[in-house]
């Protein structure tokens, strides 16, 4: 899209895509091209490569770009590409969105350093994140996912951040409604927020949100698409009625089941799942039943 720093719209649904592995573990670029294609049908606004439903932590750096680069090519320029880029030390990071703004990202996903977490203080985060903001020739988002780094950004941290011109956005999956809210009503007017699960959507959108980079959105795009539509409308109860029913499948490809339940459920609905990458583990039995019926029970997936 080649869009300059600091005038991207973020509104919309994007996908973090999984990575597909063959079953020695490896990228399967044809598998990934598969689901791009059907992807491509969807109300997606773009697609987000390396976050941590695309096992980015699992992966190369090599494999990060080989990734990208092949979703560019596959998907063109009509939709954005953001690109995870957030690695533990500064300069990796600056490297990393660097060479990913090369290969055609539009913006680049910093999720917060997180393996010196007891260092990472307001002070620590705000210089990581001014300094890649400052080097990068795209524009950055800010990525708070607690539940995976164990440090949860504050309002004043983000809002200080927002005040940087390349710095656009952030994909919030703490669930912290009252902070989301805080944050749009404290930064600059063109700072966007993303709820960064479909499970609160409906909540943050309410607060100001522009859409979602969520899990979820890989194999419910029309659904949430639908939602936005409702809520954009005023028609709060269908906006409502939505988002319970979105509730537990998100839970389940997320904090349930993880990468293995989103996986395994793009498997039920014709796309490609394949394996995880080891440590993770592939489902149980009883575990790929019991989401098939939660997404059966949701209108997700026909009943066999």
């Amino acid at each position: 899209m080649g869009a300059s720093p600091g005038h991207i719209d973020l509104s919309g649904i994007f996908p973090p895509i999984p990575t597909p592995f063959n079953e020695l573990e490896e990228v399967s670029p044809d598998r990934l091209s598969e689901n791009l294609n059907r992807w491509e049908e969807e109300p997606l606004a773009g697609y987000v490569v390396g976050g941590s439903n695309g096992e980015f932590v699992s992966l190369s750096a090599s494999e990060r770009l080989e990734i990208l680069a092949h979703v560019r090519e596959t998907t063109g320029s009509e939709k954005l590409l953001i690109a995870g880029s957030g690695l533990h030390s500064t300069r990796e990071t600056i490297r990393q969105t660097q060479a990913m703004a090369e290969l055609g990202a539009d913006a680049a996903l910093v999720v917060t350093p997180s393996y010196y977490k007891s260092r990472m203080d307001a002070r620590a985060l705000t210089s990581h994140y001014r300094r890649v903001a400052d080097e990068s020739p795209v524009p950055i988002i800010l990525y708070n996912v607690p539940a995976n780094t164990g440090l949860d950004m504050s309002a004043e941290v983000i809002v200080s951040l927002s005040e940087h011109t390349n710095i656009i956005g952030l994909k919030d999956s703490s669930g912290n409604v009252a902070t989301i809210a805080e944050i749009t009503l404290r930064a600059p007017k063109d700072f966007q927020v993303l709820a960064g699960s479909a499970s609160f959507l409906l909540g943050a959108l309410a607060v100001g949100a522009v859409g979602t980079i969520s899990a979820l959105a890989n194999l419910a795009a029309s659904s949430l698409d639908a939602l936005i539509q409702a809520f954009g409308k005023g028609d709060l109860k269908q906006a409502r009625t939505i988002q319970q029913r979105l509730v537990r499948p998100n839970s389940a490809v997320t904090a349930r089941f993880g990468v293995a339940g989103l996986k395994y459920a793009l498997e039920l609905l014709g796309y490609y799942g394949g394996p995880t990458r080891s440590p993770l583990q592939a489902l149980e039995p009883e575990q790929e039943t019991e989401l098939r019926q939660i997404l059966v029970e949701a209108g997700l997936l026909q009943s066999p």
